[in-house]
């Protein structure tokens, strides 16, 4: 009996951050922003090799949304809702248009559940939005109002941005 082969990886290169939500409804494995980092590509590329090896089809719809725990209950929180991550110590903050959620996680650890070309690490405590950013120069970005420094060590990051 013959069966389809499994559908391709698709991993998006462009230019323009604005398409990178519609990439990802369509369920492109990646989305990377030109111009980008030969590690990012690594990274996209191993993506892929572990998708392919776990057996998981890349059709199969992701999730759009984190789902953490706050004082005894989960919470889902919409990846297209959150402004800003911000770390306090053993926590973090999860910042969205109207509300803040505080939950007991590192940031690595839920840098781990973020889409990698909707969210960047720009400082030690701050993980942002990329579509929520409004302005920024070399040392601030600005969000809804807000102003997150930028680390020294995330300055080349935010300029490939």
């Amino acid at each position: 009996m013959k069966t389809l082969a499994d559908p391709p990886a698709v991993i998006i290169t462009t230019a323009y951050h604005e398409y990178a939500l519609e990439g990802y409804e369509l369920n492109v494995l990646d989305y990377l922003l030109k111009p980008y980092a030969f590690e990012r590509f690594l990274a996209a590329v191993k993506k892929a090799k572990n998708l392919k090896q776990s057996g998981v089809t890349a059709n199969e719809p992701s999730k759009d949304y984190l789902l953490i725990s706050i004082q005894l209950k989960k919470v889902k929180i919409y990846f297209s809702e959150i402004q800003y991550i911000e770390s306090q110590k053993e926590y973090v903050k999860i910042v969205t248009h109207d509300n803040s959620y505080l939950t007991k996680m590192g940031t690595h650890e839920i840098e781990q559940l973020l889409l990698p070309y909707l969210f960047q690490r720009i400082h030690r405590s701050f993980i942002i939005a990329i579509h929520k950013v409004r302005s920024f120069n070399s040392e601030i970005v600005e969000i809804n109002g807000n102003n997150i420094t930028v680390g020294r060590g995330y300055k080349d990051v935010l300029k490939s941005l």
